[in-house]
Parts: structure tokens; sequence; C-alpha cells
């Protein structure tokens, strides 16, 4: 785990259900840290860190923009 670095926290699985799904058809080193704590006791979130994005350090980057375009709401519209 000591080339894997932090990129992102969140407090519940349902937050990051697509990005799971995006990281693996990139093929990317990840893990989810302390996903199965919070599956079992989800209001202690908060109290252990939340559930953590580790990536592996070579591929940051790509994981970087494929978090930033989730973030873009601009292909969105109200019909």
């Amino acid at each position: 785990m000591k080339d894997f670095k932090t990129i992102a926290i969140f407090t519940f699985q349902s937050e990051y259900t697509v990005l799971q799904h995006l990281l693996e058809q990139a093929n990317l080193r990840y893990v989810f840290q302390n996903e199965m704590m919070i599956s079992v006791l989800p209001f202690h979130s908060n109290a252990v860190g939340g559930i953590r994005l580790r990536v592996h350090i070579n591929d940051i980057e790509k994981a970087k923009i494929i978090i930033n375009s989730l973030e873009d709401n601009s292909h969105l519209s109200v019909v």
C-alpha cells in the first residue's frame, strides 16, 4: 500500500458506485479503504475518516480525470 495515495474521500458507498465501474474499465489500480467497516457501520463513517479512494501513484492522473469528468454537469439538461 506504500505506492498508493488517497485522492478522494466518500461518506457512503452509494457516492462512488459509478466511479468504481469507470476505474475498473480503465484498468486502474485502486482500493477503497474502510469500505467494509462502513458497509457494516454506516453511521460511523465520519468517525473512521470516511471511505478513502487510494490509487496507485502511476494511475493518479488518469483517476483524477475520471473523477473530474463525473463532476462536470455541463452535458446534463432539463427536458
